[in-house]
């Protein structure tokens, strides 16, 4: 009998949602997916730091200081994991633009631009990689542009059906709606418990994915962040799931059935209607979603606080 980790990559490509290359050697997924987090993370671990200090020794000769040199360094470390996990995955890589440049689009442009030229340096074309960016406005006019350049984008941070609209007219290649995180915010304000057929998080994707396929967007959609296995079997058939490495074991050690419960067919008959999405609408819309705003702000906060501290680390090993 095939393990709910198989069935669920019959209707579904599965990622995974881990800096750790031996986790992935052990699911076998198609995708792998980063952040600064992650990698943070898996900096910490010994078997990993070679890794980290063959960068630092790069660099222990450069005439870049200060936040330049910073700058070079964490852009290597990035491209440096994505390379190892690249030799571990056959399809892409996504990796993240730094969080603390989520209002400049012009800023995420160029860090973007500066990342694929390292992996394009490295031999790795372009398909297999995408650029992670957070889903505000300015992000989002980025990976328009990026995509325009034949740069990938990967729009993550992503809470609400206005957020994921914009991303589709602006042409990008993936979105990355967060499951677990929009839960967590109903759990709190709520107070209520949810299954997987009533949780926000899992409703919240099935409509992207209706409104995406019966509009006829290219755009694919990832779910991301997901707390039980649940919300994941209640998204199967969904384009992609990113699932972490402890969700992944347990679909790996069961073999109840799975079914798809999405499909293109049955999104063309569901009640849902266009929404607009120039930036007027965009900023109206969602500052009107209390917790999509919250979510997004406090995704960035996170984010960008686990890159000054890894920041510290690569600077602290010269």
């Amino acid at each position: 009998m095939a393990t709910q980790l198989e069935q669920l990559k019959q209707y579904t490509t599965v990622v995974a949602d881990t800096g750790d290359f031996r986790q992935m050697e052990e699911f076998a997924p198609q995708d792998a997916t980063t952040n600064p987090s992650l990698i943070l993370a898996a900096a910490a671990k010994q078997e990993y730091r070679p890794i980290i200090e063959e960068v630092v020794a790069s660099f222990r000769n450069s005439e870049l200081k200060g936040d330049a040199l910073t700058a070079a360094l964490m852009n290597k470390v990035i491209v440096a994991f994505g390379l190892e996990i690249l030799k571990r995955v056959p399809g892409r890589v996504s990796s993240e633009v730094d969080a603390r440049l989520s209002f400049d689009t012009e800023a995420t442009v160029q860090k973007a631009r500066e990342i694929m030229a390292l992996y394009e340096e490295a031999g790795v074309s372009r398909d297999r990689v995408l650029i992670k960016i957070a889903s505000t406005w300015e992000g989002i006019q980025a990976a328009r542009i990026l995509e325009q350049e034949g740069i990938h984008c990967n729009l993550t941070l992503l809470f609400s059906l206005v957020q994921a609209v914009a991303c589709a007219e602006a042409g990008v290649r993936l979105i990355s709606p967060f499951v677990g995180r929009i839960l967590d915010w109903y759990t709190k304000n709520t107070g209520e418990q949810y299954t997987a057929e009533t949780d926000p998080g899992v409703l919240s994707v099935r409509t992207i994915y209706n409104y995406y396929k019966k509009f006829g967007y290219p755009v694919q959609i990832m779910g991301a962040s997901f707390r039980n296995k649940g919300e994941v079997l209640a998204l199967a058939g969904c384009d992609l799931l990113t699932i972490s490495p402890n969700l992944l074991a347990e679909l790996a050690a069961s073999e109840d059935t799975v079914l798809p419960l999405l499909s293109p067919e049955s999104a063309q008959n569901s009640d849902i209607e266009r929404i607009p999405a120039d930036e007027k609408s965009f900023r109206f819309l969602f500052n009107e979603d209390a917790m999509a705003t919250e979510k997004t702000a406090e995704g960035i906060r996170r984010f960008s606080a686990d890159i000054r501290k890894l920041e510290a680390l690569l600077t602290s090993m010269f």
